[in-house]
């Protein structure tokens, strides 16, 4: 811990300061007779530990600057070499729960029309509705998105599918499955903002207020805090060291994607951390399809890929206008 001298002026002692200013001993020694004349009591020794804490606390701030610098400085190397595919990957990843689940329908019709039947006791009539709706919204909101046609449109249809799954699977009633479809939520939202972006685009020649209530800012904050739901359902509340450790190094970088703070490098972490997550944890393809095992890690496989595609999303496009990072630039 570093010893500070009383100033009568409140700030860091001259002498601390030229041992920087004056880069050798030449700028330490002169800053010194100033302090010594100044406080006639203060008479440094040779070697005295006085002199020396100030460097390493220095050093270390300096270390934890260039690799914070470093960091960012790959995350936009990143973004160079990536720019022309990133978003279509991001899109890929972020439809993937849907086109999985409409699959889904067309593959399990039968047993999904039992369980709509057995479980609101609506006839199979309605029930095949349900799963014939689901499947039709479900992939052509998908090629719709995919497309690149009538984006808008297609993410409030899958808006809806996602509110009728709650309701009729009863997920409302688990935290776990309902935080995660609030996260599939939030990468749709994200999915508008830059619907929104493009949009405007054709009018780049425009003056901008640059709003901060602007729809897509508001979009792009919505979507980054229901983005990290997911996040909370992946923490551990055992108390082993490294479940401590993943839980303080993951509440970290969850926080930083939220308030948009270092956003890009802290959701590109995030995606990297789930991406191996999700393969080590939802290997569905090592169980066995007639287990039940098979059906609820591949839910959660495409679910956690269509995260990951949000988290895509706010790599390309930032954080938006309400965030840590453009505050940054107005100081």
């Amino acid at each position: 811990m570093c010893h500070h001298v009383p100033s009568t002026e409140g700030a860091v002692p001259a002498h601390r300061r030229g041992l920087w200013v004056g880069g050798g001993r030449s700028g330490a020694s002169s800053s010194l007779h100033t302090d010594t004349e100044t406080f006639p009591g203060l008479q440094p020794r040779a070697g005295s530990r006085f002199l020396r804490t100030e460097v390493p606390y220095q050093r270390r701030e300096m270390a934890r600057g260039d690799l914070m610098s470093q960091a960012e400085d790959v995350a936009d190397q990143f973004l160079r070499v990536t720019k022309h595919y990133l978003p279509h990957v991001a899109r890929l990843c972020l439809v993937s729960t849907f086109l999985e689940d409409g699959f889904r329908m067309w593959f399990q019709w039968a047993e999904q029309c039992e369980y709509i039947d057995s479980t609101w006791n609506c006839g199979q009539f309605l029930a095949n509705i349900f799963v014939l709706l689901n499947l039709l919204v479900q992939l052509g909101g998908c090629l719709l998105v995919l497309s690149r046609n009538f984006v808008q449109n297609a993410c409030f249809a899958l808006f809806g599918i996602i509110t009728l799954q709650t309701v009729a699977y009863s997920i409302l009633w688990d935290p776990k499955f309902l935080m995660r479809n609030l996260a599939l939520a939030g990468g749709l939202l994200l999915l508008l903002a830059e619907c929104r972006g493009e949009a405007r685009s054709v009018f780049a020649g425009v003056p901008s207020l640059g709003d901060q209530s602007s729809p897509k800012n508001l979009l792009q904050l919505g979507g980054r805090i229901l983005l990290v739901l997911m996040f909370m359902t992946l923490l551990h509340l055992d108390l082993s060291l490294i479940s401590i450790l993943q839980n303080l190094v993951g509440t970290a970088l969850i926080v930083l994607v939220a308030v948009g703070f270092k956003t890009k490098l802290a959701a590109l972490t995030l995606s990297i951390w789930l991406l191996c997550i999700n393969f080590a944890f939802n290997a569905f393809w090592t169980i066995p399809a007639y287990k039940p095992m098979h059906d609820f890690l591949k839910y959660d496989f495409f679910q956690t890929t269509s995260v990951i595609g949000g988290l895509l999303l706010v790599v390309a496009m930032g954080p938006g206008g309400v965030s840590m990072d453009e505050k940054k630039k107005e100081w």
